[in-house]
């Protein structure tokens, strides 16, 4: 996946993966959050961080970091993508917080 769907937001999705082009890191982080979203039938989407349309905040917040994956708006790592706690934040359902956050 990559940019959401025309008019629809990243938070319209449980769990987003910010990353960029031409970062190993982000292919690494992409097959690693397909792979546990499909095994547990969520929906997921992939924000560009450099892409214009995804905001300047999204650079400042992100950009240092990527890949950064969030489940339910709450970060849940960076630069690399543990599978078992992705998969353990996706099982767990909305509301619950991370010790991960940037701020």
């Amino acid at each position: 996946m990559s940019a959401p769907p025309s008019g629809q937001a990243p938070t319209d999705h449980r769990v987003v993966l910010y990353g960029r082009a031409g970062c190993h890191l982000c292919d690494e982080a992409r097959d690693t959050v397909n792979a546990v979203c499909t095994g547990a039938g969520v929906a997921w989407v992939e924000v560009d961080v450099d892409d214009p349309a995804a905001g300047p905040e999204v650079l400042e917040k992100y950009g240092d970091y990527v890949p950064v994956v969030t489940v339910d708006g709450v970060q849940q790592g960076f630069w690399n993508v543990d599978p078992a706690r992705l998969a353990s934040a996706i099982s767990r359902g909305r509301g619950i917080q991370s010790v991960t956050d940037l701020g």
